[in-house]
This record gives C-alpha cells, structure tokens and sequence, in this order.
C-alpha cells in the first residue's frame, strides 16, 4: 500500500517526538552505553523511516519498527569487528531473533531511564547535561538547542561533544544509580527537566512559548514519575509542570500580548490538566506523609502553583497561604530567584510596601544582575505606590535586560503608561504567568 510523502513526512515527525529517546536507550544499552553510535544507528533508523514507510505502508508500531532497525544498523557495523560477540554480547544475544517480525518488539522504559540519568552525570557541567539531554533523550538538533539557550550554535555543539567525550573517557557507566546514589543524581535529573520545560516559557522572539520544548519536558516528567512512583521530588515535578502549563493558553491575547496571570481570563486555563496535576501533588505529599520524608523544593513549588490554580479570582488567591510556602520553599531550596518571588507574593499579602522593603536588599546580588524580572518586579510595585519617577527608571533598567518580544513589549507598554497622566496607585501589577 503506498502512503502519500505528507503522511510519511507527518508519520516520521511524530515518531521522532515520541521515539527517538526510546530507541535511542534501547540501542545503547545493546551497545554497552556506546552513545556516539546509538546516536548514528537511531539518525539511520529514521532515515530509513522515510524512505521505506511510503512504499511498504506505515507500521502498526512505529517505535518497535525504528528499535528493530536501529539495532539492524549497530549490527551492520560492528559484525565486521571480529571481536563483536566479546564486546557487545547483548547486541548479539539479539541477532539470532532479529528477523522482519520483530516489529512486534517491546521497548523498555528503564533504557530510556538510564539514557536520562547518563546524559545528567554529576561528573559532566550543568550547562552541558541539559544539552546533551536534548539531544539524545528528545532528539532536537543543535541548531534548536542553541536556539533555546541563546548559545551561538559552535559553542553549543562543541559543548555537546566534550560531554560525550567525558562520558567515554570517564567511562561512566550506563545504568540508573543504585539506591544509596539516588537522592543526589535525582536531583540533577529533575532540574535539567524544568531547564528544559522553562527554556520553553523563556523563548526569545515574538512566540512567549515554545510547545515543542513544553512537551519535551511533560513527557520526561512524566516517563520519570512512572518510572519512579514513590519519589515525592519526582512526583512534585511533574504535578509542578502541569500546573504550571494548564495556564498556558490564557498568558497572551489574540494580539499576542503577553497577560500577566492577575488579568487572565481563568475560563480558559485548562482544567483537565489541573485535575491531573492536583492527583500528582496529592500522591506525592502522601507518600511524604508515608514515609516522612520533608518536601523538596519542586513539591513546594507544585504547591505554589496549585494554589493560583485553585483561586477562582485574582482577589480570592491565598496569598498568606502562598507566602507560608514560599517560607518552607526558602528552607529547603535557598535562593535569590525564591527570595524575589516571595518578596512579591509578600506584597500581596501585606502591601507593596512590604514587599519592597524585601526587594532592595537583593538589588546588589550577582547572581540577580542579569535578571530582568528584579527589576520589573520593583518596577511594578513602585508604580502601586505611585513613585512614577523611581518606577519608569526600574522598568528601563529592565528593558536593558530583555530581547525582543511580548516581554519587552508589556514592559514598554508599562513605562509608557507611567511617563503618562500619572501612576495607577493601587492596581496590582506583578504577576507571572
């Protein structure tokens, strides 16, 4: 039967965004953690994908089709080694059973688990693990991850490189750690899936979001939280994310302006994915009840988000309640980007003064220095207090910080409305989506 090219194309682009860590995991473990030729034999696969699946029809399990033709092409180069069976005994323990009908093959989770938990080694750079996550886990290319993180595409490229060359001359083995090593390297593994997911929600340009890495980050959260059911971070990240995206389509307007999360309409957050997230953050602080463990940063932060969530209003949102997390969030992740969110939700509590007071000390922070949202934040409640003058220099100094795109065009839109008649003392303002 054969498919028409569009179909082929869609079939293959769909498969690539669901597939590609999976087969990618797979093959390498038949190879020994072998990532460099995982990577060329899963590219081939795909390649093959689209030459063949027009002619022969599209298979029933595309994910099985790709493995089994992945693991076809790592045969194909390393049968010619004479010491094949020596090296790779798992990949020869599968020639005998590979034959056409093996498109019935399953794919295991825990490949795609230990792809993870190679690409975020602790003996790899930060920058360098949510990279190489990218690009082996989701399949983007290094023009898309540079794109993402704002790195010139070389230096990107020559990032990924050294990180796999770290990991075959380090020989770091290819396996999910053992349970006295988890709590460490879990934590690498979840903060490079919110990089990830957030890189999605900081994309320069006239887009405020890009889907594909959004998607990118459910889905490992979501492979991870079925793959780990009684992590509680685990857990808390994904009901993090969920909470997090549910707003996603009310953050701009028809326009493509950005709308901070105070002036949203609420009708169209979407409530399913609400629903799933409340059920996560309602398993993972059950097990911290089970086991009494004390919840961690990203099952704080789920809580925080499922408390804005839940507010049916701007005005109805508990933010004393959200205040009292933000002082647990303080004491188990200390950070100056905590500090500037609790400082605000502080000042909707108790005032814009009172939230002020907390922001000036954290001006002369470093680790602030190049994050527009400081001063945008003090901007804002500056506008509240009526100070125009203070506030029109706050939201310039923020300007000088942000690229192009529906950021900058709220935060101009702001000092122009304070350069104007005057400041609208008492209307909130700060507010992410």
């Amino acid at each position: 039967m054969t498919v028409p090219p569009d179909a082929v194309v869609a079939a293959v682009e769909r498969a690539h965004r669901t597939e590609w860590g999976l087969v990618l995991a797979t093959v390498a473990r038949l190879l020994d953690g072998d990532l460099a030729t995982a990577e060329e034999c899963t590219q081939e696969a795909f390649e093959a994908a689209l030459r063949t699946w027009g002619e022969r029809g599209l298979p029933a399990r595309p994910g099985a089709w790709l493995t089994t033709t992945a693991r076809r092409r790592a045969l194909d180069r390393v049968r010619r080694e004479a010491a094949l069976r020596a090296r790779y005994p798992d990949l020869a323990r599968q020639e005998a059973a590979d034959d056409p009908a093996a498109q019935e093959d399953d794919v295991d989770l825990d490949d795609r688990l230990r792809l993870v938990f190679t690409c975020c080694h602790p003996a790899l750079a930060p920058e360098a693990r949510a990279a190489l996550t990218l690009r082996l886990v989701c399949g983007l290319t290094t023009a898309e991850i540079a794109r993402a993180f704002l790195v010139p595409e070389p230096t990107l490229a020559a990032r990924i490189t050294r990180a796999k060359k770290k990991i075959a001359t380090a020989a770091i083995p290819y396996r999910v750690p053992g349970a006295d090593e988890l709590p460490e390297r879990l934590d690498a593994v979840l903060t490079v899936i919110h990089v990830v997911f957030t890189a999605g929600y900081a994309t320069p340009g006239p887009a405020l979001v890009r889907p594909d890495l959004v998607g990118r980050g459910l889905d490992l959260a979501r492979v991870l939280a079925v793959l780990l059911p009684h992590e509680p971070e685990a857990l808390g990240l994904l009901a993090l994310l969920e909470l997090t995206d549910a707003r996603r389509a009310a953050r701009v307007d028809a326009s493509g302006a950005l709308v901070l999360l105070e002036d949203q309409d609420r009708g169209r957050w979407d409530r399913a994915a609400i629903e799933r997230g409340d059920a996560v953050l309602a398993r993972a602080f059950g097990t911290c009840l089970r086991t009494g463990a004390e919840p961690g940063r990203f099952l704080l932060q789920a809580a925080i988000a499922g408390a804005h969530d839940e507010a049916r209003t701007w005005a109805g949102t508990d933010w004393p309640g959200i205040v009292l997390l933000y002082d647990r969030l303080l004491g188990a992740w200390p950070s100056p980007v905590v500090e500037v969110n609790r400082a605000v939700a502080v000042a909707f509590a108790r005032g814009p003064e009172a939230g002020l007071a907390l922001l000036e000390p954290l001006r002369g922070r470093e680790e602030l220095r190049t994050w527009h949202y400081l001063p945008a934040a003090r901007a804002d409640l500056l506008r509240r207090l009526g100070r125009a003058e203070e506030a029109a220099a706050a939201y310039r100094e923020a300007l000088g910080l942000v690229d192009d795109g529906a950021e900058r065009r709220f935060l101009l839109a702001r000092l122009a409305e304070v350069n104007g008649p005057g400041p609208a003392r008492g209307e909130p303002g700060v507010g992410g989506g």
